[in-house]
């Protein structure tokens, strides 16, 4: 039912009736889920400003991948490569980049992420005959080479290689947004070179030999990425770099390539005030539970203020029993104090059970055995007549082992006819 009138005699004495609608409505529906919906449009704008301050996914796979298309990637580098007739093969394990080094194998690194340790990154240096890094990090470039340092960002477009690397020179412009370096006196003194200064701020490239090869470092990933490297002289740039072997390794790696030996550990990443923080709460914490948990002395008894009738309590208790239809529940009170009176009764010990009693119950007045135990122990009522038909059958057979085994006893004062169920 949706709707609830009120009773006749409350109709007559106030006029119409007022109905009430029980229908949830959409209004108190969204009253009840405020807090939910408040929640919801508090995570979906965060979302949103953090996708507006960092831009959309660009998706297609990693930074510099050389099958990701979209503007983080280098998909366009490599396919013009490809046209050119360079073998470009993309590898995705330091193992197979070593090999493709000691094969001849032009390799190009692409470790934004950081993701190889710098150690790994020095070994790849010394089996390439020609090694490109891109857009390396501060371990690695002290793992390539002593003296070449990150230099910061460089003011704008830069204008002339001033410098005797022929891929520079045929660049001639590198686009804005590009990072720089510094080449020091004891890297120049062994055969590194800047290409691209940004005034006295730094270069954009350097390149110098190594123990296996050359090397070039390019600072940023502007002439290689697909959403930059049609800018200025960009492309040139990495087509010369590239493409001077027929075999070019494309080697982006991943977390598959972290050294979990190399790794810090948890002890090593946390501050030295996180531990005397803890230790500190722990014994916060514990003096507060003492302190609140204290005893104030003895329990006090107290003697209640409303004194409710044994029957009283009876009653309400049957009600609630027979609202709830709580048969079994009933009836289980009837039989627990049936079974009470009746070892009392047939002077047995308290730690007989419900079957030994059921037993001497049938056995002193004659009965079946089996019927007496269901009576007592196990059947269960089906329904509310089964229920008053039980409880009538239970004291019928408490008022005849009385009337056996005590033919004087007044049985008024020791048992109830039952009404309800207790």
């Amino acid at each position: 039912m949706s709707r609830r009138e009120a009773p006749p005699a409350e109709q007559d004495a106030a006029g119409p009736a007022q109905a009430t609608s029980l229908t949830p409505t959409l209004r108190g529906g969204l009253r009840r889920a405020r807090t939910w919906i408040a929640i919801a449009a508090v995570a979906i704008l965060g979302a949103a400003a953090l996708i507006l301050l960092q831009g959309a996914p660009g998706g297609g796979g990693p930074a510099l991948g050389a099958d990701n298309p979209g503007p983080a990637g280098a998909k366009a580098v490599v396919e013009v490569l490809r046209a050119q007739g360079v073998d470009v093969r993309e590898v995705s394990a330091f193992d197979d980049a070593e090999d493709a080094a000691r094969a001849g194998a032009t390799v190009v690194v692409a470790d934004s992420a950081g993701f190889l340790d710098p150690d790994r990154l020095a070994e790849l240096s010394h089996a390439a005959e020609r090694l490109v890094v891109v857009e390396p990090g501060f371990a690695s470039l002290s793992a390539l080479v002593d003296g070449v340092r990150l230099a910061g960002a460089a003011s704008g477009a830069i204008e002339g290689a001033d410098c005797r690397l022929p891929a520079a020179e045929r660049a001639g412009t590198l686009s804005d947004g590009q990072r720089l370096l510094r080449v020091d006196d004891e890297a120049q003194a062994e055969g590194w070179q800047g290409c691209f200064p940004d005034g006295e701020f730094g270069v954009a490239v350097a390149e110098g030999p190594s123990e296996g090869g050359r090397v070039a470092i390019v600072a940023a990933a502007t002439a290689f990425a697909n959403d930059t490297v049609d800018e200025a002289g960009n492309a040139a740039l990495a087509l010369g770099l590239l493409g001077q072997t027929a075999e070019l390794a494309w080697y982006v790696p991943g977390i598959e390539d972290v050294d979990a030996s190399t790794a810090p550990t948890l002890g090593e990443l946390t501050p030295g005030w996180v531990t005397p923080t803890i230790l500190l709460a722990i014994v916060l914490v514990v003096v507060a539970a003492v302190w609140r948990g204290r005893r104030f002395g003895p329990l006090v008894a107290e003697d209640l203020v409303v004194d409710v009738p044994v029957a009283e309590t009876r009653e309400g208790r049957a009600r609630l029993y027979e609202r709830s239809a709580v048969r079994t529940h009933a009836l289980d009170q009837l039989r627990i104090g049936a079974l009470g009176r009746l070892t009392g009764v047939l002077k047995l010990p308290r730690s007989a059970d419900a079957r030994e009693i059921a037993l001497a119950a049938a056995l002193a007045t004659g009965r079946d055995p089996y019927a007496t135990e269901r009576l007592l122990v196990g059947e269960e009522p089906a329904d509310d007549r089964r229920l008053v038909e039980l409880a009538a059958g239970i004291h019928e057979l408490e008022a005849e082992v009385r009337r056996t085994l005590r033919p004087d006893a007044d049985l008024t004062q020791t048992t109830e006819r039952p009404g309800r169920p207790s």
